[in-house]
């Protein structure tokens, strides 16, 4: 006999996905002004310190691709458990690294551990709700994630001032136990759990279906040209602010406010608007901030850096990032509902991979303000290239969500049944 259990509201799923979304930038931006006093404690090179973001990312991007599967095939709760376990196990490591080598070891972990968040709560949001309704929830996580941006940076300047680096990756170990807390006392499993999705095969055929998609890999496109740039970003502008415009690590952190306030202001407009305009066409103005931020960054290739001249396009581009990312994140996983956890794992990987890309680019260069004219203009270029041609395909329909959540799903299925498939 079914049984049925109660769904979880818009404002929970909300507030887990952000926090679970919020555990990548809390680990970046909290990090990033204390890079310039490693390089001098530690005795490295500030090359060799762009490394622990890069390996960062590595870990942050190809574990998705693991956490994703993973959660379709043993449950979201579990694998979101297991993986914020490892990034408390890398935050540990990072606060008692000795060395750049251990440090490299304990970020690399955190990456690892982060990249659940990002995959399991769009894959969650997919799991229950459709349309509107699941671009509400994915701005209601936009707002909420904003603030971490907000905050951390701010906090990691002022830890700064008052002790030394270690400090900042004792705030990590805090909010990896606030994760894991309340994740196992308010998160409800939405997929039956299926082993056989972990066949290399199963995976290898979810995979290219997904690669082979033109909804899917249009519409992740707009979200890594836009996300990938915020990523990216993290790597430069700690280089640009602090050694080529004189900002101290406490500037540094309070400057980045007109970043992370603009990415709110944006979330919270995309709130205001979606009540009398659709996600889709809004996205499309974020599209074009995200042009203009790309146009103010080019600028940068003959003008003398300075505080404004580097920050308002930035600040542009993140007003932008909000206005698409509820549209076009979940644009991409419409027509997979049995493997949203995939879908998600896929996406997360190239926006992900492209932040990747770029630092370690700007590490090759060696010349942040130049990375920052030439990168973030191309994955602008990327996200509006995109955008236009994801709108010449038809349009899917969007099944409305169901009120509640069949808990004996059969194997492989997710609890909120779809028309659309998938070829699996």
């Amino acid at each position: 006999m079914t049984t049925l259990s109660p769904l979880m509201s818009e404002r929970r799923v909300g507030l887990l996905g952000a926090l679970m979304v919020a555990t990548g930038p809390v680990a970046m931006a909290l990090y990033t002004p204390s890079m310039p006093s490693i390089v001098i404690e530690m005795g490295t090179t500030e090359g060799m310190v762009q490394m622990t973001l890069a390996v960062f990312f590595g870990g942050f991007a190809l574990a998705q691709l693991v956490a994703g599967p993973l959660s379709d095939a043993l449950g979201r709760k579990p694998v979101v458990l297991g993986f914020m376990l490892l990034f408390l196990a890398g935050s540990l490591a990072s606060m008692l690294a000795s060395s750049i080598e251990a440090l490299l070891v304990g970020r690399l972990l955190q990456g690892i551990g982060a990249a659940v968040g990002i995959t399991t709560s769009r894959a969650l949001i997919r799991d229950l709700f459709r349309g509107q309704q699941a671009a509400r929830i994915m701005n209601m996580v936009g707002i909420i994630l904003a603030v971490a941006p907000v905050i951390s940076p701010t906090l990691g300047g002022l830890l700064l001032e008052f002790g030394n680096w270690r400090w900042i990756f004792v705030l990590m170990v805090i909010y990896a136990l606030a994760v894991l807390v309340i994740v196992w006392l308010t998160m409800r499993e939405t997929v039956a759990r299926n082993p056989s999705l972990l066949a290399p095969l199963v995976l290898w055929r979810n995979y290219c279906t997904l690669a082979m998609n033109p909804h899917f890999m249009l519409a992740s496109g707009v979200v890594v040209g836009a996300i990938g740039a915020l990523y990216a970003q993290a790597t430069i502008l700690p280089f640009i602010l602090m050694e080529r415009v004189g900002l101290s690590p406490v500037e540094y952190g309070l400057g980045m406010l007109l970043q992370s306030g603009s990415f709110m202001g944006g979330a919270l407009a995309m709130r205001v608007l979606m009540s009398r305009v659709s996600a889709n066409r809004l996205a499309a103005v974020g599209v074009v901030m995200i042009v203009l931020g790309s146009l103010g960054a080019l600028r940068l290739l003959w003008a003398a850096p300075d505080y404004l001249g580097v920050m308002l396009p930035t600040a542009v581009y993140a007003a932008g990032i909000a206005f698409v990312m509820p549209a076009m994140s979940m644009a991409a996983l419409v027509p997979f509902p049995k493997i949203a956890g995939s879908a998600s794992a896929l996406q997360g990987f190239l926006q992900m991979g492209a932040g990747l890309a770029v630092g370690l680019a700007a590490a090759f260069l060696g010349d942040a303000l130049l990375a920052m004219a030439l990168f973030i203009p191309a994955l602008g270029l990327l996200s509006a290239l995109s955008f236009l041609a994801h709108r010449r395909l038809p349009v899917l329909s969007d099944a409305e969500p169901r009120r509640d959540v069949i808990a004996a799903a059969p194997p492989g299925r997710s609890l909120m049944p779809d028309e659309e498939g998938e070829g699996r």
